[in-house]
C-alpha cells in the first residue's frame, strides 16, 4: 500500500478525510462506485445532491484533536462518519490502515509535544493497567487531548488493536455512556456499539467541549435525516427537530471558527 501523508488541516480546504478519500482513489485499481450515486453526489457532503447538507454544517471552536486510523475503505463509504467528525473538529488527522506498515505521518503526530494522544478503545479488551477513564488535567499552555480513534467495523476495529504495536504504549480511554447508539446508517450486532462520530462527541464531551460536542451529536442526526431520505425516497423534513436543534447551536457560535497558523 502506498501512504500520502494528510498534511495538517490549515493547509488545504478540504479536511483530513475528504484528502485521504482522494488519495484512496488515486491508488486505486478501479473506480468506487457508492451505492444510490446514480444521481450525483456533492463532492463535499457525499450525499446525493438533491439533500445536500453543507450550507448546515456547524462550525465549533475545539481544542481537542481528533486522530482518525481508517479501515481500507472507510474514506469512500458516503456512510462513513468519521468524515462529519472531521467536518466539526478543525484539529483532524486521517491515516489509513495497514497491517505491513505505518504512515510516518501518524508516528509524527503521535510523538508532536502539544499533544496528549490517548486510544478510545472498549477496556474490557485491554489489560487493566493500561486502562483511563477520565482525562489527566491540563492547564493553559498544557498538552491538548488528542483522541485516537479505530474508525472501521468491529472487527476491523480489533484487528487494527490487535495489529498495531505503534499504539501499543497509549493509554486506552475506556467510555461508559448511559445511553445506547441512535446510529442507524448501518447494522450492528450490539447496543453498546457505537459510530465513530458518536464516540467522538462522547469524547469532546469528556474534554469538556460541550458545544462542540452537541454540535458533532446534531450534525450527524441530520446527516442521517438527509442520507435516509435519500435513500429511501420520502420526503425531507427540513424543519425537524435535529435541524432545529442543529441550527440553535449555531447560534451560539455564528462566527466561522480561526484558521489555525500553518
Amino acid at each position: 500500500m502506498t501512504f500520502v501523508t494528510c498534511p495538517p488541516p490549515a493547509t488545504d480546504p478540504h479536511h483530513a478525510v475528504h484528502r485521504l478519500r482522494t488519495s484512496r482513489l488515486a491508488a486505486s485499481a478501479k473506480p468506487f462506485v457508492a451505492r444510490g450515486s446514480g444521481g450525483g453526489r456533492c463532492a463535499d457532503c457525499r450525499l446525493v445532491v438533491s439533500h445536500c447538507v453543507c450550507a448546515l454544517q456547524p462550525h465549533p471552536t475545539t481544542r481537542a484533536g481528533m486522530c482518525l486510523v481508517m479501515g481500507d475503505i472507510e474514506a469512500l463509504k458516503p456512510s462513513n462518519t468519521g468524515w462529519l467528525v472531521a467536518d466539526v473538529v478543525t484539529d483532524t488527522w486521517a491515516f489509513g490502515w495497514s497491517r505491513t506498515a505505518v504512515d510516518p505521518g501518524l508516528l509524527a503526530l503521535l510523538a508532536d509535544p502539544q499533544w496528549q494522544p490517548v486510544l478510545v478503545f472498549p477496556g474490557e479488551f485491554v489489560p487493566p493497567e493500561r486502562v483511563v477513564t477520565t482525562l489527566p488535567p491540563s492547564g493553559p499552555g498544557g498538552r491538548r487531548p488528542l483522541f485516537v480513534l479505530l474508525d472501521g467495523t468491529w472487527s476491523e476495529a480489533r484487528k487494527m488493536f490487535r495489529k498495531s504495536p505503534y499504539l501499543d504504549h497509549l493509554p486506552v480511554l475506556s467510555l461508559h455512556p448511559d445511553e445506547v447508539s441512535n446510529y442507524r446508517l448501518r447494522r450492528s450486532a450490539r447496543e453498546s456499539h457505537f459510530c465513530t462520530s458518536e464516540v467522538a462527541a462522547l469524547c469532546l464531551a469528556l474534554a469538556g467541549e460541550t458545544h462542540a460536542a452537541d454540535s458533532l451529536a446534531a450534525w450527524l442526526d441530520v446527516f442521517t435525516t438527509h442520507y435516509l431520505s435519500a435513500k429511501r425516497s420520502v420526503v425531507l423534513d427540513r424543519e425537524s427537530e435535529a435541524h432545529q436543534r442543529l441550527r440553535a447551536l449555531g447560534a451560539l457560535n455564528p462566527e466561522p471558527r480561526p484558521t489555525p497558523a500553518a
